[in-house]
């Protein structure tokens, strides 16, 4: 994997956390302290600058009450 295709997958999952989050209308705080995680990597997340583990994703998930394939089913 190239350094832009990386790039574009971690700021389409991000996208993707984001929008399931503004559809269960709930701000980065809320979502944050959901998953026990700082609101700055939350944000950091939703901006694509850090690459979650598989965990991490899988904790956002569950705390969105949303399956994992949702946020990582990308082209």
């Amino acid at each position: 994997m190239t350094t832009k295709n990386k790039a574009q997958l971690l700021t389409e999952i991000g996208n993707r956390i984001r929008l399931k989050r503004e559809e269960k209308n709930l701000s980065q705080q809320d979502l944050a302290a959901l998953c026990n995680f700082e609101k700055a990597n939350m944000s950091r997340l939703e901006a694509g600058r850090t690459n979650p583990t598989i965990s991490t994703l899988f904790k956002i998930s569950q705390s969105l009450g949303i399956k994992l394939i949702d946020l990582v089913n990308v082209e």
